[in-house]
């Protein structure tokens, strides 16, 4: 079965979960406004892919080297027209602080975004709410997004970030 981008989704807020026993799949469906039966089959999905132990625990150093090598490739970024949304890549904490810039930023397509710039799809339609939710997947997800769409500048930023928070 191919990975899909809401895999990827599903496996950081794994990440974000923390130490412990991971949440079951009505918590995580309702944490991701996704159904339950959609965190099912991302979690087998990452499974398979070594994403995500059978135990349903992360694998911080896989996703850490799938995120850092091929997730611009896996889950190319579609980039869209200029819209309300919430702020992704680095346009997003923790990027925002370092990187200064007057372009367009990227925003997730969001009714209830408070910035106006181009469209980047997220990993999955609920990330903006979820994001909302949880601001330590908000900064993973951003991060990501940074690796898909940034320059050598930002890729580098995002890297030693990712690095430093998914480190086991």
């Amino acid at each position: 079965m191919p990975l899909k981008p809401q895999d990827l989704f599903v496996a950081l807020k794994l990440v974000t979960a923390g130490s412990g026993p991971p949440p079951a799949y009505n918590r995580l469906a309702h944490d991701l406004f996704m159904s339950p039966s959609q965190v099912y089959s991302a979690v087998a999905r990452a499974t398979e892919a070594g994403l995500v132990g059978p135990d349903r625990l992360p694998r911080r150093e896989a996703l850490l080297e799938f995120i850092l090598h091929g997730v611009r490739y896996a889950f190319y970024p579609e980039r869209g027209a200029v819209t309300r949304g919430m702020p992704t890549a680095y346009a997003a904490p923790p990027l925002v602080e370092e990187i200064g810039g007057d372009e367009v930023p990227p925003v997730w397509p969001d009714p209830d975004g408070t910035v106006r710039g181009e469209t980047l799809e997220p990993l999955h339609r609920s990330a903006p709410r979820a994001a909302r939710a949880d601001p330590r997947l908000y900064e993973l997800l951003a991060l990501v997004d940074a690796l898909r769409i940034g320059r050598a500048r930002e890729r580098k930023l995002a890297e030693k970030y990712l690095t430093r928070l998914l480190k086991p």
